[in-house]
């Protein structure tokens, strides 16, 4: 695959934003807000998808943060918003069995309207945000430097950085790098005005 083709910028959302509420069903189907992580110190909402050649590249790497931040004082979230009438291997059913193999210990919740992704100002697959106690946006970036095929071990190094700097009241690492991957598959004529600011 030509990745250069794919290749789009997180839009990075302004820091200080509080974070958009969300009601979205997990892979059983049950509904999760933002109110059901209230208590912990810090919230991580990841945009990925099952096909993206850059998630995949990043699938174990993905999986081993949230092993090794469970039972921490942080929550957790990813949300596939990608269009499925176009790529079927993002919907739900495919989500549920992505979840299992790839062993995420975190939700993953389907964002079929794509108002979250758009309410995030998410624009690409793998698109990270941190936001403190007060769920107050401190944090959007990159994993870390690897990407497919660069030849850099994936370590999760910046977003770890970043999220170890909440849990200990320390300022965050900069400079914050945009995340890079494949564009949110819109839906037809759902795309977003953020692109064109």
């Amino acid at each position: 695959m030509d990745f250069n083709m794919v290749r789009t910028l997180s839009t990075m959302l302004p820091l200080g934003t509080q974070a958009p509420d969300f009601s979205l069903p997990d892979t059983e189907g049950k509904p999760l807000s933002l109110a059901d992580f209230d208590g912990k110190s810090a919230l991580v909402v990841m945009f990925i998808c099952n096909h993206c050649p850059f998630v995949k590249h990043l699938r174990a790497g993905l999986a081993q943060f949230g092993r090794d931040y469970l039972g921490k004082d942080v929550a957790i979230v990813a949300v596939s918003s990608n269009d499925v009438a176009s790529h079927p291997e993002d919907s739900p059913e495919k989500m549920t069995l992505e979840k299992q193999q790839a062993g995420y210990v975190f939700p993953y919740l389907y964002d079929e309207s794509q108002s979250v992704a758009q309410a995030y100002r998410a624009a690409c697959t793998p698109d990270f945000f941190i936001f403190d106690k007060d769920r107050i946006h401190v944090y959007r970036g990159q994993f870390d430097d690897s990407r497919p095929d660069s030849g850099i071990p994936v370590t999760g190094a910046d977003l770890r950085a970043a999220l170890d700097a909440v849990l200990s009241g320390m300022p965050i690492p900069e400079p914050q790098k945009p995340s890079l991957g494949c564009n949110i598959k819109w839906i037809s004529g759902n795309e977003p005005d953020y692109f064109s600011m």
